[in-house]
């Protein structure tokens, strides 16, 4: 009887901790990403960056954001942020572009913020937003800001991956903007159809919104299948 209950103990707790395993990536889903309450093809727009701290060990100290070199950005402003300092790297264009009659030969290709010290950090559990002017906005269906997020044991995450609509997501995605086209005119289109989950999304975290209810699902399944599986050693003991 004991070696019943034993090993019906024994596979409860397997099968949760296999539960616990497969779920709990999904619900710890936190990405850097790039919003923006209007992305209108040909204006302009305050985008701001979220930067979640996912490492429980050690701080966020720097934020390298790369802007698109193939949809350079006439116009870039940054907005000041309390705590942390910045720099503007500048490219030269091959071509220029023109914006509101101008020629525009050097952009903004690189935008770095530093912590100034560890107080002003972002800590373990902690995000923390950053904010940019940016315009005229491209007539495409989306940009990708490549970011390279720097923690303070010297571990550098590059959120430089390319994301293919359709397609699984990939460890580290470049945060990137969807854009709409103005009024009167056909949307751009993106590189390719986007999938039935990303036209169904409602906000910058309806991504990560369904990952949880979808993990805590799960768990709950899995947890009723383990009671399950423990009433029925008891019974049969």
């Amino acid at each position: 009887m004991r070696t019943l209950r034993r090993a019906a103990r024994g596979l409860v707790i397997a099968a949760v901790a296999v539960c616990l395993v497969a779920v709990l990536p999904a619900a710890a889903f936190a990405h850097v990403k790039v919003t923006a309450d209007a992305a209108v093809q040909g204006g302009y727009t305050a985008l701001t960056f979220r930067v979640p701290n996912e490492r429980d060990d050690a701080s966020t100290t720097k934020i390298e954001v790369q802007l698109p070199a193939d949809f350079p950005l006439a116009s870039v402003s940054v907005k000041p942020h309390p705590g942390w300092s910045y720099e503007i790297e500048k490219a030269t264009l091959a071509t220029p572009i023109e914006s509101h009659g101008a020629k525009i030969g050097e952009v903004t290709s690189k935008i770095t913020w530093t912590a100034s010290g560890e107080e002003s950090a972002i800590k373990p559990g902690e995000y923390d937003e950053f904010s940019v002017s940016a315009g005229p906005l491209p007539e495409t269906g989306q940009l990708a800001f490549k970011t390279l997020q720097y923690y303070s044991n010297g571990e550098v995450v590059r959120w430089i991956q390319d994301q293919t609509p359709g397609d699984e997501e990939p460890e580290r995605p470049a945060p990137v903007l969807k854009l709409t086209a103005k009024a009167g005119t056909a949307s751009a289109p993106a590189p390719a159809a986007e999938s039935a989950a990303t036209a169904a999304e409602t906000g910058p975290d309806a991504g990560v919104s369904w990952a949880i209810g979808l993990s805590a699902a799960s768990l709950v399944i899995c947890l009723g299948c383990a009671a399950a599986l423990a009433l029925r050693w008891r019974r049969a003991g």
